[in-house]
């Protein structure tokens, strides 16, 4: 039997899959198995699966595999989700240190009515600015890129004009897909307004999503590094999913990411489609 959490932060949404005391087989985190789950026709659906796992470093730890079966090292949105399992299933400390392959990051809870978290702040770490202005072109067109890593790649573009979404759609694939990123790259279109930024993002591995934690913070540091925002403060950034809150340190050193995370309900996968899902001809 294989039990899953179907979870979501802003509409990205995951299955978890509590690896800490056994694993099952076939495991949710193989590539092809976790393709199989994340299937919105044939499987559960959802934008990835995350896997908590022991830790020597932290009270857990948390593995990610995207929708099509790649492997990041950090999601944002994910990381929140994870929070809040470990926090309703028993773990109640107002933060919670949770190990990725981005490093050990402190989780802040904060209790809903109902007794379970409803929010989660997380101090994402130092963001790595690693390129100001990078001249990208694609699909016969020239974006001026900022490159910054929250120990995922982003590419950034601040656009004046045009349709967020479409752009996105249009010019993502490409863009993620550049010979400039070997390793492939997330791709964020955004706008910078009084009220914050208005974002839309391309996810490696995932395509368009509803929200992207670590792409709000990429981008509000990018925001912070180019003089369009100041620092300090906290920034609305705004996505198709809803609001994410995002603090930048004066000095670049940290970066808060603030939102909710949502228990949708738990799956129970059933023999039939086990044996559906493990048909190699599948």
């Amino acid at each position: 039997m294989i039990r899953l959490s179907k979870v979501h932060g802003l509409g990205n949404d995951f299955l978890i899959a509590d690896l800490r005391s056994a694993s099952p087989s076939p495991s949710p985190l193989d590539p092809g198995f976790a393709r199989r789950l994340c299937d919105r026709r044939f499987g559960i659906g959802a934008d990835g699966v995350l896997g908590i796992v022991p830790s020597s470093l932290a009270v857990a730890g948390m593995r990610i595999r995207n929708a099509d079966g790649s492997e990041p090292e950090m999601c944002g949105n994910g990381i929140r989700c994870v929070a809040k399992y470990l926090y309703d299933e028993g773990l109640r400390r107002p933060s919670i240190a949770i190990e990725t392959a981005a490093g050990v990051l402190d989780c802040a809870v904060e209790e809903g009515p109902d007794g379970h978290a409803a929010r989660v702040t997380v101090a994402m770490g130092r963001p790595r600015v690693e390129t100001l202005q990078d001249a990208i072109e694609a699909g016969g067109r020239i974006f001026d890129i900022v490159r910054v890593s929250m120990g995922n790649p982003h590419a950034i573009t601040f656009v004046e004009g045009g349709d967020l979404l479409e752009l996105a759609e249009r010019f993502g694939p490409d863009i993620e897909r550049h010979a400039r990123f070997p390793g492939r790259t997330n791709v964020e279109f955004a706008r910078v307004n009084d009220a914050g930024i208005d974002l839309r993002v391309w996810e490696r591995g995932c395509g368009i999503t509803l929200a992207c934690g670590t792409g709000a913070c990429a981008t509000a540091a990018a925001a912070v590094a180019t003089g369009r925002l100041e620092a300090g403060s906290d920034i609305e950034v705004r996505l198709p999913g809803g609001l994410l809150s995002i603090r930048v340190a004066p000095d670049l050193t940290q970066v808060w990411m603030t939102g909710p995370a949502v228990h949708v309900g738990d799956v129970v996968l059933s023999d039939d489609w086990l044996r559906y899902a493990s048909d190699p001809a599948r």
